[in-house]
């Protein structure tokens, strides 16, 4: 305990430093001065209280001056009052533990005067020390057996308040911390185990609750990326709306205001052509209007004649009439104008609906272009006669039975082959060249199709296809086979499927038109992309079946 005693008392030596406080501002000293009755101020403070107040007096003392006295500077004071500053700057930087205890930090409970913040708490001797005052339990051997936790507040706290001894033991019976009077006397049948074992399940408890909460954390955060994920396909998605919706409507006003012009131009040179109908019949109006002013003025000079003779043999002449036009039947019929505007409406109507159709088409292509897979055939269901080409997207009819192993996949009787991916959900698209050919099958097949035998390429064998044969005459493959037509053969097909909506669908690329769709189709299995590129008739149909890369419709 000597050391102790000797900490507390080096603590309570320590130079105050009340003596080099203002009074007014309560700070350490600035610019000191003295009053006349002796007591010291910092220059401004005492300067500015005798400012706002009439009277003149020692706010310490009280003594009135009848006059503001002349302030005296104590160069002694001043400079120990300045010593007193640098040693207190230089002792707060050199520890930065011995700070004052700020609000919510725990003091010292040994410190007088500035009570400094607690480095560590003591649970037998229930205090809290500060850097100083810890010094005598990490040197002292006694005191180094007491426990030493980081500093709290209300140590009492930890004292049993029926027995006055520490909190060593806790109740699992109870669920409570108890000493070990407690354990004996209140709580003889409980389970008890040491404070610390049952703080470190606690705290393993804790850590478990822990990696739930940070599972949770991290779940939530997947799903904040979901969403912003989400948001972007919606953003990108709107944007690229608005981009067709600017496109299309602007085509929309493009037609409009060329067809106004049309309407407008049609109506003016209806009116000019009035105009100078009119202007033509006027300037000759004004042409008789002015040969019969001059024969009206004529006649009033020879009436005022007085040669009789020469009015008498000029009479005939001057009674004939010059000759003009008989306008009775002249009129300027006003151009018709009715329907004009209606009719020019109706053209641009049927203008738009046939360009809009064409534009809609092309834009359904463009969406379902999206969906595009990277098909290649699979030689192992090739039928023997066919060709494949070694990067797998191009297949001919040859004419000739390849000697090729007879696997359950491959097609014996329709020389048919698949692709090598197959789908069971969900949208896919690919596109398929059939120029230069004047037969082929081409659509998709269930993967259970019969590949040894069959005569049909009908829904209820499997197969979803369309069928070219004598060079002109296209059938969808339903029973009975649907007859299609075309204004111009396609060179390229694009085959969809939505495997969700039961759907099938055909498409003129080139033209960007429908074709046809199978609608209501029985799904239960994998899909397969199929190919039929028929006999080569000759070398009329050697051109091959071309599995194309997707160029976007623009």
């Amino acid at each position: 305990m000597r050391d102790k005693t000797a900490a507390m008392f080096a603590a309570s030596n320590l130079q105050p430093e009340d003596q080099f406080l203002c009074s007014i501002c309560l700070d350490v000293f600035t610019d000191p001065v003295t009053t006349p009755c002796g007591h010291n101020f910092c220059k401004n403070c005492i300067t500015r209280n005798w400012d706002i107040n009439v009277r003149c007096k020692c706010p310490l003392c009280n003594k009135l001056f009848k006059r503001r006295p002349q302030l005296e500077i104590n160069t002694l004071f001043s400079e120990v009052v300045a010593q007193f500053r640098d040693e207190a700057q230089q002792n707060a930087s050199s520890s930065s533990e011995q700070q004052a205890a700020k609000p919510g930090e725990v003091p010292c409970d040994y410190c007088t005067g500035t009570r400094l913040r607690a480095l560590k708490s003591c649970l037998v001797c229930l205090t809290s020390y500060c850097e100083t005052h810890l010094e005598p339990h990490l040197t002292v051997k006694g005191l180094k057996r007491h426990q030493l936790i980081e500093p709290v507040e209300n140590l009492e706290g930890r004292m049993c308040m029926k027995h006055d001894k520490h909190l060593e033991l806790f109740c699992k019976t109870d669920q409570t911390s108890v000493c070990t009077l407690c354990s004996v006397l209140d709580h003889k049948t409980h389970e008890f185990v040491p404070l610390r074992e049952e703080s470190e399940e606690k705290k393993t408890e804790l850590r478990k609750m822990d990696d739930e909460i940070q599972q949770m954390i991290e779940k939530r955060r997947q799903k904040i990326q979901e969403i912003n994920e989400s948001v972007k396909m919606s953003k990108d998605a709107a944007d690229k709306q608005k981009t067709e919706g600017v496109q299309i409507f602007t085509v929309l006003k493009e037609f409009i205001e060329k067809d106004l012009k049309k309407v407008i131009k049609e109506i003016e040179d209806k009116q000019e052509t009035t105009e100078k109908q009119a202007e033509g019949l006027i300037k000759e109006l004004e042409q008789e209007i002015s040969e019969l002013k001059k024969r009206s003025s004529e006649l009033k000079q020879a009436s005022r004649s007085e040669d009789h003779l020469h009015f008498v043999q000029n009479f005939s002449s001057l009674k004939a009439v010059p000759p003009t036009k008989d306008w009775t039947e002249v009129i300027v019929l006003p151009p018709t104008y009715e329907g004009t505007v209606m009719r020019a409406v109706a053209q641009l109507q049927e203008t738009l609906k046939k360009h809009f159709k064409k534009l809609l088409a092309k834009a359904e292509l463009r969406r379902l272009q999206q969906y595009a897979v990277d098909v290649s055939l699979d030689p192992d269901t090739a039928h023997p006669e066919l060709i494949l080409s070694d990067d797998g997207k191009q297949v001919n009819f040859g004419n000739v039975n390849q000697s090729l192993s007879d696997n359950p996949k491959r097609f014996t009787v329709f020389a048919n082959v698949l692709g090598k991916q197959g789908f069971s959900s969900g949208r896919f698209y690919f596109e398929v060249q059939v120029k230069g050919k004047t037969d082929w099958i081409l659509g998709v097949a269930r993967e259970s199709v019969n590949r040894k035998g069959g005569n049909s390429v009908k829904p209820q064998d499997g197969f979803w296809a369309l069928w070219l044969r004598n060079n002109n005459e296209y059938t969808a493959c339903t029973g009975p086979a649907a007859v299609l037509s075309f204004q111009s053969a396609p060179d390229k097909v694009g085959v969809f499927v939505d495997y969700e909506e039961r759907l099938v669908s055909f498409y003129d690329v080139y033209a960007a038109a429908f074709i046809y769709s199978f609608t209501g189709c029985s799904f239960t299995e994998k899909l397969y992309p199929c190919f039929n590129p028929c006999n080569n008739d000759n070398g009329k149909n050697s051109a091959p079946l071309v599995i194309t890369p997707i160029n976007r419709i623009n």
